[in-house]
């Protein structure tokens, strides 16, 4: 493919390749084991889908999608985000069922949250009928999944809409994944932005149950005084 010549212009040193594989957990035994990079950044990879988004069909960017590259999957998703804006109704549905489809391939935190919330959450929140699949995911044993979960409500609280965003958090509050803690506690710290009370309500009745690193993602933009009452239990 062409767009895949384009995207080697972009590539770097070896060194930069073997920084973005310990950046992303390759290594034996950890959540991204055995995946490829050849050491394109965002920025480079935001101009090869500049250039070609609005021409590659939705087969196309699939395929990318099914890369061995890293790179080229996220690329990919940074198609499908940028064809989602400008598409009309039936091609949203098109690229929303493409992504629900083809989760497999959308493995790397960086993925998910690069793309979740433009494509799955928009879609959702246009749809509300089809918000099952969030809760479907947030209930799945597949990490990646969970995560789309949770970052998809990304676009619900900036529209003021928190109920989903708790509700999975709920769901995800004994989770095992130190990814899934991370992502949880960011997304109630992006309630918190738009609704102080909404998040710390929702902190004092969980905090005591919640995984630590959740619990610190949530309230690291709390004032010191009330970062420390949360951590040492005196909410």
């Amino acid at each position: 493919m062409e767009i895949k010549k384009e995207l080697k212009k972009y590539a770097q040193s070896d060194a930069i390749e073997e920084k973005f594989a310990y950046f992303h957990k390759t290594g034996k035994g950890q959540y991204a084991q055995d995946d490829i990079f050849i050491g394109v950044t965002v920025p480079d990879i935001r101009k090869v889908a500049n250039l070609y988004y609005k021409t590659i069909s939705l087969k196309e960017t699939e395929e990318l999608l099914h890369s061995k590259f890293h790179e080229e999957r996220l690329l990919a998703l940074v198609i499908l985000t940028y064809k989602m804006k400008k598409a009309q109704e039936n091609e949203q549905k098109d690229i929303a069922n493409l992504y629900i489809n083809n989760t497999k391939y959308i493995n790397g935190w960086d993925l998910v949250d690069i793309s979740s919330h433009h494509i799955l959450g928009k879609y959702v929140l246009e749809h509300e009928n089809e918000k099952d699949i969030l809760y479907k995911f947030a209930k799945s044993n597949n990490l990646w999944q969970q995560r789309i979960s949770i970052v998809s409500t990304w676009i619900f609280i900036k529209e003021g809409k928190y109920e989903d965003t708790l509700k999975i958090a709920e769901i995800l509050m004994n989770n095992k994944q130190d990814l899934i803690h991370k992502a949880v506690g960011w997304m109630l710290r992006e309630v918190g932005k738009k609704d102080f009370d909404v998040e710390y309500n929702f902190l004092a009745k969980n905090y005591k149950k919640m995984p630590r690193t959740m619990l610190r993602y949530s309230i690291e933009k709390f004032d010191e005084g009330l970062r420390q009452d949360f951590l040492k239990g005196r909410i």
